[in-house]
């Protein structure tokens, strides 16, 4: 695909499952009867399949990917396209000193160890190779995030582009697939796996004329993500957040997923999902989580505080979602404000109106329409430094100082956590332990390292997964 018309700003928020116009399937296939053929075959065009095929391209030049869009985006564009990665050069460079086994631990200390301790040190251990790679091979001009610390990190260790953008991070690894020769095929969905539970030799392709064909493969890279837009799905697996709005893409509809269990494939963690508890409502922005852990605080329609927020932004969809009509506050200045403004979503929200500034409490409680003497004695409460009743710590740095902004939020569903168990090669397992020969899965089609529900996500879990599996996934032979 060689053409760059900018990627379409999808639709951010929906509540409402999309029907998909097929069923996933596995099928049997005659090997002469199909309509292409390649070496390595990579389901999605999210980070996960990008990756995936600039790492399968120091192989083999005989690689297609199928994207279900019309350009590349998915998951990723919806994110901000931060990498963690502990050891990097460019980490060494900024002075933090950081190492793969302080991650892991950082990793199963959020999850409560509830994950594989080897697919935790496959990602920590490759993490930071996979950034030095992509900046040194491929020219990706990624920077540390170096003025602020994500909930759970004991280093800072997040890496970006210059936006912090998943959009920005999606065209520039399109743009380095397709300087390594690489096909994206767009507008064809996969909708059946050909083979068995002991190989995979190709996929049935559907184009939006609902016309099918077929590619056979020696090697296939299921790079679909999860099952987040899946609306029954999510009913049955993640019940506590079924009407939290959908923050992710449409087209995560479990289609790796169906098919694993169709194939025998061993399956975790279903119940683990990534939420945000700071989107813009109704504007349907993402609110970096920077505001609140430079000091920033949430309270409700009522003006008060309901939790402690230094806990994560995952855990923190449930607990916005749990106030009344489902409505959070989050309340800062304009110190952190200027941290957040790094980041493309933050500026947009500003842009758009959604965040209010005014150079008293009584006058934001007036523009967010919250009873302004609680919201005054709610933020004279916070302590100068120390820890809070609610068990969050303060610091001297931390006390609000007018100019004071609010935004209204509330709390979505990102994406699935759970799903195909890999080995650290990115093979999918079967329920026995063994590996379903040539069937390869990363991003939101396996299960990542979150443990068993949103408590366990630790800030860039998701981009991580995709990457270090899809990386994985490709170089192997």
């Amino acid at each position: 695909m060689k053409s760059w018309e900018p990627i379409p700003y999808w639709k951010k928020v929906s509540n409402t499952a999309v029907t998909p116009e097929y069923t996933p399937s596995v099928v049997t296939y005659p090997t002469d009867e199909y309509d292409l053929s390649t070496h390595t075959l990579i389901v999605g065009a999210g980070a996960c399949g990008l990756v995936a095929a600039l790492a399968a391209s120091e192989n083999t030049k005989d690689i297609i990917i199928v994207e279900a869009d019309p350009l590349p985006a998915g998951s990723t564009s919806l994110s901000a396209g931060l990498i963690p990665a502990a050891g990097t050069k460019l980490q060494k460079a900024a002075g933090i000193n950081d190492s793969p086994e302080a991650f892991a631990s950082d990793i199963q200390s959020k999850a409560q160890h509830e994950n594989s301790e080897e697919l935790v040190a496959c990602l920590t251990n490759t993490a930071a190779p996979v950034i030095d790679w992509l900046v040194g091979t491929h020219g990706l001009p990624f920077t540390v995030v170096d003025n602020f610390d994500y909930p759970g990190h004991t280093h800072r260790r997040m890496h970006g582009l210059k936006s912090r953008s998943g959009k920005e991070l999606i065209d520039a690894l399109r743009t380095a697939v397709e300087n390594a020769g690489v096909d994206i095929i767009c507008n064809r969905r996969a909708i059946a796996l050909h083979g068995d539970s002991s190989a995979i030799h190709g996929a049935s392709l559907l184009d939006p004329n609902r016309h099918t064909e077929s590619i056979a493969c020696e090697k296939l890279i299921l790079a679909c993500n999860g099952f987040g837009g899946n609306r029954n799905m999510v009913t049955r697996y993640m019940p506590d957040i079924e009407n939290a709005l959908w923050f992710g893409h449409s087209g995560n509809q479990g289609d790796a997923v169906i098919w694993g269990k169709t194939l025998g494939a061993r399956l975790e963690h279903l119940g683990a999902y990534q939420g945000h508890g700071n989107v813009a409502h109704p504007h349907g922005i993402l609110i970096t989580w920077a505001v609140i852990t430079e000091g920033g605080i949430q309270v409700n329609k009522h003006g008060n505080r309901f939790w402690n927020e230094s806990q994560g932004y995952s855990e923190a969809a449930r607990a916005v979602l749990a106030q009344p009509d489902g409505i959070a506050y989050a309340i800062f200045d304009a110190r952190i404000a200027k941290v957040a403004r790094q980041f493309a979503d933050f500026k947009e929200a500003e842009a758009v109106g959604a965040i209010n500034v005014a150079s008293t409490l009584e006058e934001l409680g007036v523009k967010l329409n919250l009873p302004t003497s609680t919201l005054e004695k709610t933020v004279a409460r916070l302590p100068n430094s120390g820890i809070d009743n609610t068990g969050r710590q303060f610091d001297q740095h931390s006390k609000l100082k007018p100019p004071y902004y609010g935004v209204q939020v509330t709390g979505a569903l990102f994406h699935t956590q759970g799903g195909l168990m890999v080995d650290s090669d990115a093979r999918v397992l079967h329920e026995n332990g063994e590996v379903i020969k040539n069937l390869f899965a990363g991003g939101g089609a396996a299960c990542g390292v979150s443990g068993s529900q949103d408590s366990g996500y630790l800030s860039g879990n998701g981009l991580l997964s995709a990457v270090v599996l899809g990386f994985k996934a490709g170089l192997y032979t």
